[in-house]
């Protein structure tokens, strides 16, 4: 094994529902734009299981 197999995964940028009093108005717009990215990236994962689905559930319609 290699140490690199032990190295603790990074700490989320983001925790959902932690408290934003804290933060500047500059940290806000990084983690919005974080968020964006990552709402992004969910939708196009949903829309290619669907594609996916659908697909699949064509081949079955006889």
């Amino acid at each position: 094994m290699h140490d690199d197999d032990f190295r603790p995964e990074p700490a989320p940028e983001h925790r959902i529902g932690e408290p934003l009093d804290t933060l500047s108005v500059a940290d806000l717009s990084e983690r919005i734009a974080l968020l964006t990215r990552e709402i992004a990236r969910l939708e196009a994962a949903r829309e290619a299981k669907t594609a996916a689905r659908d697909a699949a559930g064509s081949l079955f319609r006889l």
